[in-house]
């Protein structure tokens, strides 16, 4: 009895609201008609400019229910409403978390499930396919947009997700790459698909830049990845390029045992905490010597051979170099990816997985980066520049 009177409840509860959107959006529409006419219905002014003349009858899908609008018709005037299209778009965000659900993993059927218990109505596969067409659309419209003509630092990456294709499951290669521009924001610049993070995959990614309008690079940020400082100057030869300062010392560390990291990585650390280039160039010989009598050699080798690369951030200001000396930024973004994948397995193909990465990659950039807030003061960049160039 108890789940019959809940059921009633629920039910009645459902159509007041429905009852309520009805009502609401029928209101609306007569508003903006009254507001069309310049006058209200049956009123005698010299100032009205169309008359009404009945209606028609159209329906639509809210998230309380299918709703019956009564749209008025006028005569001496065009009735073309802007209510009914401004609650589609607001239904519209309903749309795009029903791609991301699809695309995180959810099955369809849960999707349909879902979308009854927002709309009132079951989606079917083939809306679901339709939606998902159009949120890839609009991504890919957003992927290939004009870029500006200079980034001052770029930081690139990739990531490996899976895929299936025939009947087995393989690797698929995502690379980013994302900008501060000369204000100082941040912007998602490229998201490409590769077989791999080779020279081929990079050089693809650097094109999609230089064809979009980017022309010019100041700092490239990245880990050792062979392809990308082989391709770069083919694209930016005036770009510098600072090696991953987190990912060199993860290198070092890979030929130290676990007993002595903890006396290492103070070492390294000191390094990098040095006041400029030639101080932690002499300190990184003086950790040579030292890894050397710790019997260390194959580490000892990799510092002296990589300690310029992970250098070259002291040619910018003081104040960026915590921010530019590491990959950290977009490291902390594949992880928030990766998360978002991992239900997923492996995907149907490519482009899904492409897909998935640039909507969590927009969204982030939409909700987490503001347009208000600088990533970085570039007033700084502009001292040093002059004083470079006295």
């Amino acid at each position: 009895m108890f789940g019959s009177t809940s059921l009633t409840l629920k039910k009645d509860l459902s159509g007041f609201v429905r009852g309520t959107v009805e009502e609401a959006l029928n209101g609306l529409l007569n508003a903006e008609a009254e507001h069309l006419c310049n006058a209200s219905r049956y009123e005698r002014s010299e100032e009205r400019t169309a008359h009404r003349s009945g209606h028609y009858e159209r329906k639509l899908e809210t998230t309380a229910g299918k709703v019956n609008l009564r749209v008025p018709k006028l005569r001496g005037a065009s009735f073309e409403t802007q209510i009914i299209e401004r609650y589609k778009r607001r239904e519209s965000s309903v749309e795009e978390s029903l791609v991301e659900m699809y695309l995180a993993g959810v099955s369809v059927r849960r999707v349909e499930d879902i979308t009854e218990a927002l709309w009132g109505t079951r989606v079917s596969p083939s809306t679901v396919s339709n939606l998902n067409q159009k949120i890839y659309e609009r991504i890919e419209d957003w992927r290939q947009r004009p870029l500006r003509s200079r980034y001052v630092y770029v930081y690139l990456d990739g990531l490996w997700l899976k895929r299936a294709w025939g009947g087995e499951v393989e690797n698929v290669s995502i690379l980013v790459a994302i900008g501060v521009n000369e204000m100082g924001f941040r912007e998602v610049l490229a998201v490409t698909e590769g077989m791999s993070e080779d020279k081929e995959s990079w050089r693809n990614l650097l094109r999609n830049l230089y064809e979009r309008g980017l022309r010019r690079i100041d700092l490239a940020i990245s880990d050792k990845a062979a392809g990308l400082i082989e391709v770069l100057p083919e694209f930016y030869p005036q770009a510098k390029w600072q090696r991953c300062v987190f990912h060199f010392h993860k290198n070092i560390l890979h030929k130290v045992p676990k007993q002595k990291r903890e006396e290492v990585i103070p070492m390294l650390k000191a390094i990098h905490a040095q006041e400029d280039a030639k101080s932690a160039r002499e300190k990184a010989v003086a950790i040579v010597d030292k890894l050397e009598a710790m019997k260390l050699g194959s580490a000892a080798g990799i510092l002296l051979n990589g300690i310029d690369e992970s250098l070259t951030y002291y040619q910018f200001p003081r104040e960026h170099h915590r921010s530019i000396r590491t990959n950290n930024l977009l490291e902390r973004i594949m992880k928030e990816i990766r998360r978002r994948t991992r239900v997923v397995g492996s995907f149907p193909d490519g482009k899904s997985a492409l897909m998935l990465a640039c909507a969590r990659l927009r969204y982030i950039a939409t909700k987490s980066w503001s347009d208000t807030r600088k990533y970085m003061d570039m007033t700084k960049l502009e001292e040093t520049e002059l004083q470079q160039t006295a």
